[in-house]
This record gives C-alpha cells, sequence and structure tokens, in this order.
C-alpha cells in the first residue's frame, strides 16, 4: 500500500500502527518519488501472526512529496496487513550545541545527504567554500583497487572523499551519519575512530534522525564484507549502541 505525503520540505514524524493476519516481513519505506536513491527511512519489520506494532519515523528533513510505502517483503500481494492507524506530526525543533563552523558542516552535510543518491561525481563545495566534498566512483587505493569505506577526510584539511556506488545504496540518515562521523575525524584532528563515531553520532541524533538508523550505519559495511569483521569493528558498534542508549535516557 501506498501513502503520499505532502511533506513541503518539512521536519516530520509519521506515526502509524500496522496489524497483520499472519506471519508477514512488512516492509517500511519513505522515499521522494521525483529522484532515483533518495530514501528517507527504510526498515524491516518482522511480525507473528495477529501481531500489532507502533512504529514511529521521524524525518527532521523532507522532500517536497513523499510516499510512504507499507509492504510485504515476500509477497506482491499485500492484503494481510492493515494500517489501523495513522498520523503525521509536526517535528519539534532540533537543540544542536555546535559551533557556527561546525554547524555549516553538519548543513552542508545533510544537503548533500539528500541529493547523493542520483547527482554525478564531481567535487562540490559548500556554500561558503569552507568545505569540499570529492564525489568519486568509487574510492580506491594507490593500486586502483576500491575501498570498502563509503568515505574519508583529511585530519586537517576540510575535504571529504565519498564513495558514490556505495552512497546511492544508502538512505538519507545514514549517509549523514557517516559524513558526521569523517566531520568529526577534522573537527577533532584525531586519528580515534571511536572518538569520530561517538561525536558524529551526537549531531545525528541531535538533528532528530532515527537511532536505529544510526546502528545500520556502523553496521552497514561490516555486513556487506563479514570476512573483514574483527574485535575491534565489533567493540566500535558495541560503543555507538551504548552511546545511543545513555542519549535516549538522557531525553
Amino acid at each position: 500500500m501506498v501513502i503520499p505525503i505532502p511533506s513541503n520540505r518539512e521536519a516530520l514524524t509519521i506515526l502509524l500502527t500496522i496489524k497483520v493476519e499472519w506471519a508477514i516481513e512488512v516492509g517500511i519505506k519513505v522515499f521522494d518519488p521525483k529522484y532515483s536513491n533518495t530514501h528517507y527511512f527504510r526498515r524491516k519489520v518482522s511480525l507473528k501472526k495477529g501481531q500489532q506494532r507502533n512504529i514511529e519515523i521521524p524525518l527532521p528533513v523532507s522532500a517536497k512529496q513523499l510516499i510512504l510505502q507499507v509492504y510485504d517483503k515476500r509477497n506482491p500481494n499485500d492484503s494481510g496487513i492493515t494500517i489501523t492507524d495513522f498520523s503525521v506530526e509536526k517535528m519539534t525543533p532540533p537543540k544542536i550545541w555546535s559551533t557556527p563552523e561546525r554547524q555549516r558542516f553538519m548543513d552542508f552535510s545533510v544537503q548533500f545527504a539528500q541529493k547523493a543518491g542520483y547527482t554525478p561525481t564531481g567535487f562540490y563545495d559548500s556554500p561558503t567554500q569552507e568545505f569540499l566534498f570529492q564525489y568519486l566512483p568509487a574510492i580506491v587505493d594507490s593500486f586502483g583497487n576500491e575501498l570498502i569505506t563509503p568515505a574519508r577526510t583529511h585530519r586537517k584539511m576540510p575535504r571529504v572523499q565519498i564513495s558514490q556506488r556505495l552512497f546511492r545504496t544508502f538512505t538519507i540518515p545514514i549517509r549523514v551519519a557517516i559524513l558526521a562521523h569523517e566531520g568529526c575525524h577534522w573537527f577533532l584532528n584525531t586519528r580515534s575512530q571511536k572518538r569520530a563515531d561517538l561525536c558524529g553520532i551526537a549531531y545525528y541524533l541531535a538533528y532528530g534522525f532515527p537511532k536505529i538508523e544510526a546502528v545500520y550505519a556502523a553496521t552497514k559495511i561490516f555486513s556487506m564484507y563479514p570476512e573483514l569483521v574483527g574485535k575491534a569493528q565489533v567493540e566500535r558498534t558495541k560503543d555507538i549502541i551504548a552511546f545511543i542508549d545513555n542519549y535516549t535516557l538522557s531525553q
């Protein structure tokens, strides 16, 4: 089932209640119908026979028009799914404690994340020309071999290289989380992945993006290349989940 939402680029929260008649793997998507690869939310929910679930979808940024799609991932016939309640509410403006410079970087990152799914490769300057995003077909090493990292930055220079091939597959919130992480490497002048992880997630959560997508951002690359996952990556994911849990309890 498909529900059009006249979002008008406002910050919104979609609230819906889903009930299933039998065990169903429900897919939920919120996307811009005008452009490809522009998912503002994408989630899979496994429900048992007769089960009902309340879903909250925070959208701190949106397009002029959005589509909410709720569907059976294993069957094109959605007859076993019922939306028993649905509403759209305006989101409370976020309180973001940041320096003006960091705020400009995050605003630029959010704007780029919204169009990264369909924009061509090339160099993209921020409006103030402080920051530069180099959008590459893929990020490669000195031998031309593709790296699994979706983005990387120079600690002493506000320039971020971004993999178009990977970014096109991510939701907009995951793109924001990744760019926030890269920005924190530069803000803090640090090589520490943990410091950049937690700094970036703090900005991501302050904007009001979905918490579950922050975990996806941390594990997405690892799940694509499980043979490369080691103790350090597992610990990074645990640290991020613990940080999100503490952030939730403090709100």
